[in-house]
C-alpha cells in the first residue's frame, strides 16, 4: 500500500525536525515569510485598505505591514477597515504562533549550549600549555605549584581533563587553589584513557603532560592506559611528548618505559621514594622540609648553567664562587649527573653546573676578594664516633612499610632493632617475601590497635630512639589521618612525662591535616602525596631535573644529611656561610643550608630550614642547630 500524501508530509516534517535547531529556525523563518507574502498578496489584490486611505496598497508595502504585525501583535490595535482588520488578525495570530515557537526553539538551543559547556566537551584551542590528565587530591598541589611557577608569565594556561563534572572541578579549584599572576585554568570533562576525549584538550600542542593516577587499588593500570592513549594516538605529533606520571609498583616501571620509548616519559616510583624519605627523616628531623624546599616553586629551585669561567677549575673551587647560589653538582657534556662529586673533579668544556638559586639569572660569579671564609672559626673533622645500635618503633602499616624497614636496615648499625605494631596480619611474611632477611636489625612484630593508650604504655616508647607513625593505606584518607592524629596525641603526652628524648616522624595523607597535627609537636611530618606532587610539578616545567632528583633520592652515592653544626664551625660567634661551606668542603661535603632549632616549630620560617642562604650574612649558631650537606655518608 502506497503511503498517502499526509504520511509523506509527516515523514518529511519529522526528518526536518530531527536535524536540530538550525532546521527548526529555518522552517519557522520560511513559514513566517509565507504568512507575510500571502497576506500582502491578499491585501494588494483585494484592495483592502484602512479607513480614509485612498487607492490600493502596493504589494511591497502590504508585505511590510504584515511583517510588522507578525513581529509585534500590538501593531494591529490601530487598524481600521473590515477586510484589512480580518487579514491582519490572521497575520497577527500566525505571528504569535511563529514567534512563540521561535522563542522556544532559541531558548532550548541556548540551554543546550549552556549544558554542553557545563559538561566541558568543547574543543580547547591553546598552545604551549600544561595538560593535566586525571583527578585526585594531588591536583591541588600540582595546580598551586604551576601557578607559582608561571606567576610572571602573561599567558600561561593549564588544561585539566578528568572524568568529573566540569562545574564541580571548577568549584573545587576555586576553593583550594590560590590564583597567582595571569595563569588560567581550563577544565574539560572526559576519560583520560579515551583518545577521543583527550583530543579536545589540544594534546598535540601541549608543552608537558602530567598524568595523575586515580585513587583506587590499582592506579598503575590507568596510568599505563592513559600513557598509551597519548603515545599511540593516531593523530600524534612527530615531536616526542613530555609526560610526567607516577607508578606505585616497581614491576610496572618497565611497562611504562616500553609504552613511552619514543617519548620522554618520566615516571616517579612513589613507593620507594616515600619510603626512603620516611626512613631518612626518622633519623634526621627536618629532612622532609629540606626536600620540600628543594622541590617547591615558593623559594629557590635547581637550575643548570654553563659557566665558561669555571672550565679547568675544580668542583671544590666552584662552591665558594657564588654569593647567592649553592652549587650542588656537575652535569657532564654527555648528560651524566654528578651530585656532590669529589672536590678535585674538574669542569671540562661544555660541562654545566647545577645550583640552588632564586632564578637562573641570579647565578652570578661573586668577587671572592671581598669576602672570605674565617679560618679561625672552622673546626677540623675530628675522630669519628662509632655508631651505637638503634631501636626504632613503627606504629601503623601501609604499602611502603616493607621498603621503609629495608631502607632503615641500610642506615642503622648492626645489633639494631625495629618493632612494628599494627592491626594488620602477616607483616613479617610481607617483609621476608619482598625485602629478604634483615642484616642489621632484629625484627619484632606485634598485632594491636595503635590508638590504644594501654598498648602504647606497654611498649615502653621512651626506650626507643625513633618512632615512625604510618598512615593506614587500607582506610579512607581522612579516617587514616584521624587515626594517626590520635596516636600522635598519645605519643606527645608520653614524651612530656619522660625526659628520655625520642624522635617522632609521622606520615600524613592530606596536607590540610598537617596544621592539626602540628599541635602534637611532632619532630617531622611527611605528606607523601604532597612531596610526589611537588616533584611532578617541577618536572613538568623542567624535565632536565629528572636525573638530578633520581640521584638525590638514590640510596647509592651522595645523599642529603643534617649534621651538627658544632662539628663544622664555632658556636656562639657570628659565622658567614662562606665559612660553613669551606668547613664542609674540607670534609668532602657540599653545604647547601642550615636548620635553626629555635625555629623548628615555626611554619613561617619553613620550620627553621634555610636553604641557599646569602653566603656573606653572618649567623650565630647554637649546639642544637644543623648544617644541611650533600655527602656520601
Amino acid at each position: 500500500m502506497k503511503p498517502t500524501f499526509r504520511q509523506k508530509f509527516k515523514y518529511w516534517f519529522d526528518n526536518q525536525m530531527s536535524r536540530g535547531t538550525p532546521a527548526m529556525i529555518t522552517m519557522l523563518f520560511i513559514l513566517s515569510l509565507v504568512v507575510v507574502f500571502v497576506a500582502g498578496a491578499i491585501i494588494s489584490i483585494a484592495g483592502f485598505v484602512q479607513e480614509g486611505q485612498e487607492g490600493k496598497i502596493p504589494f511591497g508595502e502590504a508585505a511590510w505591514e504584515s511583517l510588522m504585525r507578525t513581529l509585534d501583535s500590538g501593531t494591529m490595535g490601530g487598524d481600521t477597515g473590515v477586510g484589512f482588520r480580518i487579514v491582519m488578525l490572521f497575520v497577527t495570530l500566525g505571528g504569535i504562533f511563529i514567534v512563540s515557537a521561535l522563542i522556544g526553539v532559541l531558548n532550548n538551543a541556548i540551554e543546550g549550549q549552556i549544558d554542553r559547556l557545563r559538561k566541558g566537551r568543547s574543543q580547547v584551542l591553546e598552545t604551549n600549555h600544561t595538560l593535566v590528565l586525571g583527578w585526585s587530591a594531588q591536583i591541588f598541589t600540582v595546580l598551586n605549584e604551576l601557578m607559582a611557577a608561571n606567576e610572571n608569565q602573561s599567558a600561561a594556561r593549564i588544561v585539566v581533563l578528568a572524568d568529573k563534572d566540569k562545574v564541580e572541578m571548577e568549584d573545587e579549584i576555586r576553593e583550594r587553589v590560590e590564583v597567582k599572576g595571569k595563569t588560567r585554568i581550563i577544565c574539560r570533562s572526559g576519560s583520560p584513557i579515551d583518545p577521543n576525549d583527550i583530543e579536545i584538550t589540544s594534546l598535540h600542542e601541549a608543552k608537558s603532560i602530567i598524568v595523575l593516577p586515580p585513587e583506587n587499588e590499582d592506579p598503575d593500570t590507568d596510568v599505563i592506559k592513559t600513557t598509551l592513549a597519548i603515545t599511540n594516538n593516531p593523530a600524534r605529533r612527530a615531536e616526542p611528548y613530555h609526560i610526567i606520571t607516577q607508578i606505585r609498583h616497581a614491576k610496572n616501571m618497565d611497562v611504562v618505559k616500553l609504552v613511552g620509548e619514543k617519548d620522554n616519559v618520566q615516571a616517579v616510583l612513589t613507593g620507594d621514594l616515600i619510603a626512603r624519605v620516611v626512613a631518612q627523616t626518622s633519623r634526621q628531623s627536618g629532612l622532609s622540609v629540606v626536600y620540600t624546599e628543594l622541590m617547591n616553586f615558593g623559594g629557590d629551585e635547581i637550575y643548570f648553567k654553563h659557566e665558561p669561567a669555571l672550565e679547568g677549575k675544580t668542583f671544590g673551587e666552584s662552591l665558594l664562587a657564588y654569593e647567592d647560589s649553592c652549587v650542588m653538582g656537575i652535569r657532564k657534556a654527555d648528560g651524566r649527573i654528578m651530585l656532590s662529586p669529589p672536590m678535585d673533579s674538574l669542569f671540562e668544556k661544555d660541562d654545566q653546573l647545577f645550583a640552588l638559586a632564586a632564578d637562573d639569572d641570579t647565578i652570578r660569579l661573586a668577587d671572592l676578594s671581598l669576602i672570605r671564609a674565617d679560618e679561625a672559626l672552622i673546626h677540623s673533622g675530628g675522630a669519628q664516633i662509632k655508631p651505637k645500635p638503634e631501636k626504632c618503633l613503627i606504629l601503623g602499616w601501609n604499602r611502603s612499610g616493607v621498603t621503609i624497614v629495608r631502607e632503615l636496615d641500610n642506615y642503622v648499625p648492626k645489633g639494631s632493632q625495629v618493632t612494628i605494631v599494627a592491626d594488620i596480619y602477616n607483616i613479617e611474611k610481607q617483609i621476608l617475601a619482598q625485602g629478604g632477611r634483615l642484616k642489621n636489625q632484629r625484627l619484632v612484630v606485634m598485632e594491636g590497635e595503635t590508638t590504644d593508650r594501654e598498648l602504647l604504655d606497654t611498649l615502653n616508647v621512651q626506650d626507643y630512639d625513633h618512632v615512625i607513625v604510618l598512615a593506614y593505606s587500607t582506610l579512607e584518607q581522612q579516617e587514616a589521618d584521624a587515626k594517626t592524629l590520635v596516636t600522635l596525641l598519645h605519643l606527645r603526652d608520653m614524651a612530656e612525662k619522660d625526659e628520655t628524648p625520642f624522635s617522632i616522624v609521622s606520615e600524613m595523607l592530606d596536607l590540610r591535616n598537617r596544621e592539626l597535627a602540628e599541635a602534637t609537636k611532632v619532630d617531622d611530618f611527611i605528606v607523601s602525596e604532597h612531596l610526589v606532587s611537588l616533584m611532578m610539578s617541577q618536572l613538568s616545567e623542567n624535565g632536565e631535573l629528572f636525573d638530578v632528583f633520581t640521584d638525590i633520592f638514590d640510596p647509592e652515592g651522595a645523599e642529603i644529611y643534617l649534621k651538627p653544626i658544632s662539628d663544622y664551625v664555632t658556636l656562639g660567634a657570628p659565622v658567614n656561610f662562606y665559612t660553613v661551606v669551606e668547613a664542609a668542603r674540607r670534609r668532602g661535603e657540599t653545604a647547601i643550608g642550615y636548620r635553626q632549632a629555635a625555629q623548628s616549630k615555626d611554619a613561617g620560617t619553613s620550620y627553621g630550614v634555610h636553604t641557599n642562604p646569602k653566603k656573606s650574612e653572618a649567623v650565630v649558631f647554637t649546639s642544637e642547630d644543623k648544617v644541611i650537606v650533600i655527602a656520601e655518608n
